[in-house]
């Protein structure tokens, strides 16, 4: 039997490598089939023991390399979702995509690092097919490392961001990472975003007196300019987003009842 890890490597089994050895052998013909199959049994139990603890040495090697840059992230997810930091931590030690974050850290290494938690199908084990075929599917919530670009994104999304290029260390991730959250409940983006920015970003921007090289700080008429954009921006988000939600739905009408009639281009004048 072959069994496949997550992380996609195939191991195949010792019974089926003695199975090709044998091939020809008196040895088949001598062996009771019951003796064969007894022998195959213990064979793939230890191969599935030797699979299941193969994910568990890969957690254990991740968890070992949990250091105060981890830690960081942890704490604000664990904030701003709403679980412990064992929980946030057992999650990212498990997830498949848990080399990301070692691309963040490292210099010029990823810009953003995204997290979606969201409703996502569960199949149970033990679900028994419905006469259509398909399977009890149930939505859980789950947290889980992503790009951004392969899953569809219905839940919250928390973000962190780099502000430079320098490795990222225990010292100085508080400094050179932002973190933000993001809700798009029920997929709604585009309210997510418009309460992001007149409800986050434009309040702490608008109180921030730290410009760096703009020593005039919000008096300066570009940062006043910077500012006015963004109001607008938010403006024109909420009235497209009041539009959508507000939109004019067009009845078809059967036109053959008004065309009938027309006889000459005089009626077609007329009805114009």
């Amino acid at each position: 039997t072959e069994s496949k890890n997550r992380h996609g490597g195939n191991l195949q089994t010792r019974s089926s490598e003695l199975g090709s050895a044998a091939t020809g052998s008196s040895l088949t013909t001598v062996l009771p089939a019951s003796s064969t199959v007894k022998k195959s049994k213990v064979l793939s139990s230890e191969s599935r023991e030797e699979l299941a603890k193969q994910p568990k040495e890969t957690k254990e090697e991740r968890r070992a390399q949990i250091d105060g840059r981890h830690r960081y992230l942890i704490s604000r997810l664990a904030d701003g979702i709403d679980l412990s930091e064992q929980q946030v931590e057992e999650i990212i030690i498990s997830d498949d995509k848990f080399q990301l974050i070692e691309q963040f850290f490292s210099p010029c290494g990823l810009k953003k690092l995204l997290f979606f938690y969201q409703d996502v199908l569960q199949q149970k084990s033990n679900a028994s097919l419905r006469p259509d075929g398909s399977t009890n599917n149930l939505p859980q919530k789950n947290l889980f490392i992503t790009m951004g670009s392969t899953e569809d994104f219905t839940g919250t999304c928390a973000f962190f961001l780099r502000t430079s290029d320098e490795v990222i260390t225990a010292s100085n991730v508080s400094q050179e990472v932002n973190f933000g959250m993001f809700d798009c409940t029920n997929g709604n983006i585009l309210h997510g975003l418009e309460f992001f920015l007149s409800q986050i970003m434009i309040p702490a921007l608008k109180s921030q007196q730290n410009w760096g090289a703009v020593k005039e700080g919000l008096k300066n008429s570009q940062i006043q300019e910077f500012l006015y954009s963004v109001d607008k921006f938010v403006g024109t988000l909420s009235s497209s987003r009041q539009n959508i939600e507000d939109k004019i739905q067009l009845k078809k009408v059967d036109i053959d009842v008004y065309v009938k009639n027309l006889q000459n281009p005089s009626d077609y004048i007329t009805a114009g």
